[in-house]
């Protein structure tokens, strides 16, 4: 089994396509004719955030479930430098942490940004792939 996607919907549409396109590398594609504006964002070929524009209003206290956070592993000390510059080619703000070896897994570097609220995407890789930011 595999993630398929993550579905972020959102009152600011193009914000969080540029930020997915601008930043995180994803490439905009092809996305079925909904009755509702979005995007289908793609990785490797394959639609893995699909952005959705919110039609209705939030209600205050309203409680509903959500995702804390949707994580991108790259795989290459190359995609990892390349999206630490596109952060800060953007003035994108982001939190960095380290998760330390545990038995066979190596340590990994963590970088979260906070998308909107209640959106957190991290983007994580091996240590020895990453450069301290």
């Amino acid at each position: 089994m595999q993630l398929d996607h993550a579905t972020i919907v959102t009152a600011d549409l193009d914000t969080a396509r540029r930020f997915f396109v601008d930043v995180a590398g994803l490439e905009d594609g092809a996305r079925p004719p909904f009755s509702v504006d979005g995007y289908w964002l793609y990785a490797n070929g394959r639609a893995v955030i699909h952005l959705i524009d919110a039609t209705v209003p939030a209600h205050v206290g309203r409680t509903a479930p959500r995702i804390d956070h949707i994580a991108f592993r790259l795989e290459s000390a190359a995609e990892w430098q390349a999206l630490l510059q596109r952060l800060r080619a953007t003035q994108t703000p982001y939190q960095q942490a380290e998760v330390p070896q545990m038995g066979p897994q190596e340590a990994q570097m963590q970088v979260f940004v906070a998308l909107a609220p209640g959106v957190v995407v991290e983007f994580v890789t091996a240590v020895q792939r990453a450069a301290r930011v």
